[in-house]
């Protein structure tokens, strides 16, 4: 994964380039902005799980603003055929089925035979709703659509979207009728954040004026169009990561093995999602190259769902400890 050749990072053509990016990149950040008030961080987490070609995972309580972002989200990106990047939202229930999602093989009496008929999944933007409130042979069928971005039902192979982001939420697993996500399908999230109450300030804010909020959501202003996405995830590929940062990322994933309060730790393919989120933070951040800070900022949210701690204390502060540790020896080789 290492990236060895020289890149001036202040080359006048590469800044222009990483300026145009930095834009589209605000002004899709700024428009969600308009609907979900006081949530600049976790915005920024999405738009960076977007970049990364991930899928991320929303926990909190009911009520915080989930559902919105996802629909907002959405709203943001023009599609050049159908004008619209196609939005689908799916309430997980314990009677959910699999072919709720993926779809299911229906007899044409015109044709007389039988014709497949696509499920949500074949959207730009999943909104997979309570997803821990389904049982797990639902939650199952999101695997190889998340892992793969293709469906396979009976013999036939069915190619999503280029654009495929799903956008999961779970309430707190001490709720009611919530089924713990198993550790494969928490790998397939890039990232997980939690999004929290607003600040005393902006909720009032959002009390004062929740009707112009709620007309911002209906009339939603599409800033980037599908393609833009596409090419901004390119960038995200080509942005340059220093070897010691590399070496940064393979030293926690390691270290996540062996630490006495943790069970089971990350795998390489974290370390790969690790380094596509750097990436892609480093792009949303507008630089073409990943920082050390890039490391600080997203290092909980992509390996914490993936790690399986001992106790409570262990979940506390293990991570930490790792990160800590190699934080120190980054900042004391100075690379920028």
């Amino acid at each position: 994964m290492e990236n060895n050749s020289q890149v001036d990072i202040n080359q006048p053509l590469a800044a222009t380039a990483v300026t145009g990016n930095e834009n589209k990149i605000n002004a899709l950040i700024d428009n969600i902005e308009k609907v979900i008030r006081g949530k600049r961080p976790q915005i920024k987490n999405v738009v960076t799980c977007l970049l990364a070609k991930g899928h991320i995972l929303m926990e909190d309580n009911p009520g915080t603003g989930k559902t919105v972002l996802a629909r907002t989200l959405a709203g943001s990106i023009a599609d050049s055929h159908t004008g619209n990047a196609v939005f689908k939202r799916v309430q997980f229930t314990p009677d959910l089925l699999p072919m709720d999602l993926l779809g299911t093989h229906i007899f044409d009496d015109v044709k007389k035979e039988f014709i497949f008929k696509k499920g949500p999944l074949f959207c730009n933007v999943l909104l997979a709703d309570e997803i821990n409130r389904a049982s797990p042979k639902v939650q199952s069928a999101l695997l190889e659509c998340m892992a793969e971005n293709q469906i396979t039902m009976g013999e036939m192979t069915y190619k999503l979207e280029k654009l495929f982001f799903t956008i999961a939420t779970q309430n707190p697993i001490e709720m009611e009728g919530t089924y713990p996500l198993p550790a494969a399908q928490l790998d397939r999230f890039s990232m997980k954040i939690y999004f929290g109450y607003v600040n005393e300030e902006t909720e009032i804010d959002i009390y004062n004026n929740y009707l112009s909020i709620g007309q911002n959501l209906e009339q939603i202003q599409q800033v980037l169009s599908r393609e833009d996405i596409l090419a901004l995830q390119q960038e995200a590929e080509n942005v340059f990561v220093h070897g010691e940062i590399v070496k940064a990322v393979s030293n926690i994933v390691r270290a996540t093995r062996v630490h006495e309060g943790i069970s089971l730790g990350a795998s390489t393919r974290s370390g790969i999602t690790f380094l596509k989120c750097l990436k892609s933070n480093a792009l949303v951040n507008g630089r073409s190259f990943v920082i050390e800070d890039d490391v600080n900022e997203i290092a909980v949210a992509v390996l914490d769902h993936r790690l399986i701690y001992k106790n409570k204390e262990a979940r506390q502060n293990s991570l930490s400890q790792i990160l800590s540790k190699e934080m120190d020896r980054l900042s004391k080789l100075k690379l920028y």
